[in-house]
């Protein structure tokens, strides 16, 4: 009895996550082809060390990304944040990109990098996360990340202090409010054209929704001023290439471009607004690849429906991309791994309707038939799978669903909540989580901003 407290008080202590785990019958593993192909994959996952075996297949690869079956479940980012940690502090990973907002992430960059003025603490400096949904990234569990990323920052051993970033583009108003805050003092002159996007916009009183309706006629639309702005910013970035406020205010006058053009996309039909958004996903990515310059490695953290390759699910046939399928199609040779999550059973935090209050839900078992059906019948009960030798197994190739949930969940239409899914191709390896938990939100001040509903998604029930 003292062993298994002592081995469950370092699982805590180690991830961060409350695992009451219930004791469960076990019984005989499965012998169809299904269960079989897949165990040939699958190493334990009980503890940090279990991680060597990943860190392994890793290798050297540049671009690493993480992805996540909810936007509120405490293990999938306790295991991000161990996962994280490794390679930040033994590949040398230089910076975080999440599914978030680049202003507020940028200030939780500031924060572990010792530069913070928002904050003294991780959970001061995420109260500027107040776009609903909060809970997304003000979290004990990124709370705790931050303060390691700013402790490891700080130590001798950092030769660089390793980043985090936002990838998302929902930050319109946001982001030009600090474009505008910028240029009034770095460059006065400039500032008018910023004060005029701005301007162009006040009419919607910050609502996406009705601008977004607005530009069915093409002479409500804001574009042109924007894109006069980026050619000012740019030019005033160039003239500044060593300053970090300056790179800054470039990344929040792309957003707002490209936050423009999701809005407008956003009442048409189709796959517009959700390929704008990933699109720009990438571009940052990009950006912040290059402005780390040659030894430059990123992690990704964002939902499984936008790091595992589109290709390899129901996205293709609607005319959708995401960033997990451009980045493997555009820098496959430096090194692409995708590491996807999933879960059978459990709590969540996630909200009735879009803009409600966040509730911790339960995840009912998974459907029979799916991909973590698969998986919770074959032990250990958590896991880590090794998807790319699969590759050839017959068994793996047929499509099943895999468990999707969004900020918006409701157990009661689950059917809807599972994406087509070519696991072994979808991913290069997958964590599996048998019996997972709600995230720990912090108590933040709602803002009374919400980002827009997804428009476009193709996964019936999943607003992510």
């Amino acid at each position: 009895m003292k062993n298994l407290f002592v081995l469950g008080l370092a699982s805590l202590l180690c991830l961060g996550a409350c695992k009451n785990k219930e004791e469960e019958k076990v019984g005989p593993e499965p012998t169809d082809e299904v269960s079989v192909a897949l165990k040939k994959g699958i190493s334990p996952l009980a503890s940090e060390a279990d991680l060597d075996v990943l860190l392994g297949k890793i290798g050297n690869a540049r671009y690493v990304l993480l992805g996540e079956a909810s936007h509120g479940t405490s293990e999938f980012y306790t295991w991000r944040a161990a996962i994280t940690r490794r390679l930040i502090a033994e590949k040398g990973f230089t910076f975080v990109a999440v599914e978030g907002d680049w202003p507020d992430a940028y200030e939780l960059n500031r924060y572990v990098k010792g530069t913070a003025y928002g904050g003294n603490t991780a959970p001061q400096v995420l109260q500027n996360f107040n776009r609903w949904p909060q809970w997304m990234w003000a979290n004990e569990e990124i709370a705790q990340l931050a303060d390691w990323m700013k402790s490891h920052n700080a130590g001798p051993g950092a030769a660089a202090p390793a980043g985090f970033y936002g990838l998302d583009v929902y930050s319109l108003w946001e982001s030009l409010e600090r474009v505008v805050e910028y240029l009034e003092t770095a460059d006065p002159a400039a500032a008018q054209s910023a004060r005029q996007a701005y301007a162009c916009f006040a009419a919607y009183n910050r609502d996406e929704q009705a601008y977004a309706r607005a530009t069915t006629n093409p002479a409500a639309s804001c574009a042109d001023e924007l894109a006069a702005l980026l050619q000012t910013v740019q030019a005033h970035a160039r003239a500044n290439p060593a300053s970090e406020e300056a790179f800054n205010a470039e990344q929040n006058t792309l957003v707002a471009v490209n936050g423009e053009r999701y809005y407008h996309a956003m009442v048409r039909s189709g796959s517009g607004s959700w390929n704008v958004r990933d699109q720009h996903m990438m571009t940052t990515l990009d950006r912040l690849v290059q402005r780390h310059g040659p030894q430059a490695k990123a992690i990704v953290w964002a939902h499984n429906t936008h790091v595992g390759d589109a290709r390899f699910t129901d996205m293709a046939a609607s005319g959708e991309i995401n960033i997990g399928q451009l980045v493997r199609e555009q820098h496959a040779g430096e090194g692409v791994y995708i590491v996807g999550f999933g879960t059978n059973r459990g709590t969540v935090i996630a909200a009735d309707q879009w803009d409600d209050k966040a509730e911790e839900m339960r995840v009912p078992e998974a459907q029979p038939g799916s991909w973590d059906a698969f998986l919770h019948a074959l032990q250990p009960a958590d896991k880590i799978v090794l998807l790319d030798g699969l590759r050839n197994e017959p068994a793996l190739k047929a499509w099943k669903g895999q468990r999707a949930i969004g900020v918006v969940y409701r157990p009661s239409q689950e059917s809807g909540n599972y994406v087509p899914t070519d696991l072994t191709q979808r991913y290069d390896a997958l964590l599996y989580i048998d019996k997972t938990n709600a995230l720990r939100p912090l108590p933040v001040r709602n803002s009374g901003r919400t980002r827009s509903p997804e428009a476009g998604s193709g996964f019936a029930g999943l607003q992510d």
